[in-house]
């Protein structure tokens, strides 16, 4: 790699319905040794049980999301659910560029659209399949993290992000996870030595 003045970052945009397993494939991407960091996402949600300001998100309060908006702060931002929004500061974006390595995004489907857009070209944009509406409803179940309203909620709103899955560059079916994190390693190296 040429000087960091010379080095342009890129984008890898991973998309999925809720419970798909984009967040395990993200994380086996940046365990895989290739030159990516993740860019941590802004939200006006409360953390859940594990999760770390600043490490999983920036944990704003509804009026300071609504502060950055209006600062011009964000690439994208979007309301997913009533008062629960989520976003992409562009200190983030310039912070891992300059330090030479390529970002990885893990956001909704609505939100992968937006970024595509943004950043053209300089961005890959991959739909994480879950093998069946069926199975992300099991997951969903599993994961134990949202109450039965909520699940019905999130899966409503994944048939309706399936709809979207043609505005994607590339698909990756997630029905064995060795096999999906294979292809989208490969498909991430492919993409940041083009």
């Amino acid at each position: 790699m040429s000087s960091l003045s010379d080095f342009t970052g890129k984008a890898i945009i991973i998309s999925a319905p809720s419970g798909a397993g984009k967040t395990t494939l993200v994380k086996r991407l940046l365990e895989s040794g290739l030159p990516v960091k993740f860019s941590i996402s802004a939200c006006s949600r409360k953390p859940r049980k594990d999760e770390i300001n600043g490490k999983d998100y920036y944990f704003l309060t509804i009026a300071e999301f609504k502060t950055q908006i209006q600062n011009n702060s964000f690439i994208e931002w979007e309301e997913v659910y009533e008062n629960n929004f989520y976003g992409t500061l562009k200190s983030e974006i310039d912070g891992i560029w300059n330090m030479g390595k390529h970002v990885i995004f893990d956001v909704d489907v609505l939100g992968g659209i937006s970024l595509k857009k943004y950043f053209g070209k300089n961005a890959i944009s991959i739909f994480i399949k879950p093998p069946s509406l069926k199975t992300l409803s099991e997951r969903l179940v599993k994961r134990n993290t949202d109450n039965k309203e909520s699940i019905s909620s999130r899966i409503a709103k994944s048939k309706k992000e399936m709809e979207y899955i043609d505005k994607f560059d590339c698909i990756i079916k997630n029905d064995e996870l060795n096999n999906a994190t294979k292809n989208i390693i490969g498909v991430v190296e492919k993409f940041i030595l083009m």
